[in-house]
């Protein structure tokens, strides 16, 4: 016993009795002065921090990527520097609108988040198991997650709160057709792709910009539950997703995924009938095929969860020179919603926790508030910028061509010459017709008491992407498929 280390108070003293509160005799209250007991109640109080608004309930593992194709052509970034050279990553999967202590095996998109510790940042990935969302306008999402949270009077989540908001945003139905089918309820996230989802851009040593779609695609296979099957797992435990994962890395089945880009040279963003930086879009692979860049494997589970899982905070801010943004408007929204939830949710300074923390040295302005636990620069004189002290400088040589495409301001009409229907439709159409007859069983379940007139409403826009698609969801609900389509509001 004795070589164990002595208990101490957060602030090093010693701990004498941890098992008895102080109080005035066996009979009497405790007391004030009892500072171990205050200090012990207090942090207990303030061991939750805020849950995420979206994406609460989460799985994660460490792990490594490593580079299998020679990309240098296309970018400087230089984690892809050299086929065998490998970078540290976190990744963090997630379901979306369930809370915290909601189960794992429920139908919804899998938020799918990478961090790759390179030599000159954190890049961070912040994408789904789907390439597409149900929106392309920033300025929906808001009113997009809260139908997707509880009733303000039902305390209760709102079918027709969804299925009204979906029916009104057509926009919507590549992620809903997506959603509804099998891939829609994986048996552990070992199981699904992931996807950047956004266009982002690769510039290369000659100034050079490409656009490209990141894509993970899991080597262990797809594995789906039907509803049913979902159900009676949920009965036996609501952690099914986190056992499989942790386990499986435990016992050293480490899963691995193939990582791809799909790359745009950036003049053909204006000749593409498609919109290459809508969110609701992909691209043809027969137009941009998948280049493979490399492997990730998660080969450690975190010693701490909270520390390295919960506190993890990924933005599509986090760039690295050679990797850049585009014009997509979801991802210029994220860009500055991501870190300022971080910022309230974790803390001022939530880039220097250790799950959080480059690898590579960390310079800048940035001044007190909260978690400011780390030293000044060197010369605590360089505290603004410019300065005269040797303080951190510019470096201009990481400055990004501007871009060969433009546009004036202007509050654009997103759905105006849009086609919503057209890439639903061609992947209703690549599914077997049983892959379609789930799709639809799934989907009409989903549609249990809601309204008559919103339901005829998304009929509409089924038939719109294939008649079979409307028919066989009007069939299922009683309703008829209105004879003429509806149009987008």
């Amino acid at each position: 016993m004795t070589d164990r280390p002595i208990m101490t108070t957060t602030a090093g003293a010693p701990i004498a009795d941890n098992q008895n509160s102080l109080s005035a005799g066996p009979r009497g209250p405790v007391l004030l002065q009892d500072w171990q007991l205050i200090e012990k109640l207090a942090h207990q109080n303030r061991e939750r921090i805020p849950e995420r608004v979206v994406h609460a309930k989460g799985w994660g593992a460490h792990g490594t990527f490593t580079v299998t194709n020679d990309i240098s052509k296309y970018t400087r970034a230089k984690l892809f520097a050299e086929v065998g050279k490998s970078t540290p990553v976190l990744v963090r999967f997630s379901t979306v609108a369930g809370e915290l202590g909601a189960a794992d095996a429920e139908r919804d998109v899998r938020g799918f988040a990478v961090k790759f510790y390179t030599e000159e940042g954190n890049w961070d990935v912040v994408g789904n198991n789907t390439p597409v969302f149900f929106i392309r306008d920033p300025l929906k999402f808001p009113d997009f997650i809260h139908t997707q949270k509880r009733h303000p009077r039902t305390n209760l989540r709102s079918p027709t709160a969804m299925w009204d908001f979906w029916s009104l945003s057509p926009e919507s139905l590549h992620q809903i057709t997506i959603l509804f089918s099998d891939r829609g309820l994986p048996v552990g996230v070992r199981h699904v792709n992931g996807y950047g989802s956004h266009t982002f851009s690769f510039l290369n040593d000659a100034g050079e910009r490409f656009w490209i779609k990141v894509h993970f695609k899991t080597l262990q296979g797809h594995k789906h539950w039907t509803n049913a099957e979902a159900a009676e797992v949920v009965g036996k435990t609501r952690e099914s997703t986190q056992e499989d994962l942790f386990y499986a890395i435990e016992n050293g089945e480490f899963p691995k995924w193939r990582v791809c880009v799909q790359i745009m040279p950036e003049l053909d963003a204006d000749k593409t009938p498609y919109n290459p930086f809508d969110l609701t879009k992909i691209w043809p692979h027969s137009d941009y095929p998948l280049i493979e860049v490399g492997v990730m494997e998660l080969n450690r589970n975190p010693d701490n969860y909270f520390a390295e899982i919960e506190q993890a905070a990924f933005s599509p801010s986090n760039i690295v020179p050679g990797i850049g943004f585009s014009p997509d408007k979801m991802l210029q929204a994220r860009i500055f919603a991501y870190a300022d939830a971080h910022r309230y949710r974790i803390g001022t300074h939530y880039e220097a926790l250790p799950v959080n923390q480059p690898k590579c040295p960390v310079h800048h302005y940035h001044k007190d508030g909260s978690m400011r636990f780390f030293p000044n620069n060197p010369n605590p004189n360089a505290y603004y910028e410019p300065n005269s002290f040797s303080g951190p400088r510019q470096a201009p040589e990481y400055r990004e061509p501007p871009l060969r495409i433009s546009g004036d301001a202007d509050r654009y009409d997103h759905r105006a010459g849009n086609d919503d229907y057209s890439q639903p439709g061609a992947l209703f159409r690549l599914m077997t017709e049983a892959e379609r007859e789930r799709l639809m069983d799934n989907i009409a379940a989903a549609m249990g008491g809601v309204p008559a007139e919103i339901i005829e409403r998304q009929v509409a826009h089924f038939a719109k992407c294939d008649p079979r698609y409307g028919e066989g969801v009007a069939r299922r609900m009683g309703v008829a498929v209105p004879p003429m389509p509806v149009a987008a509001e």
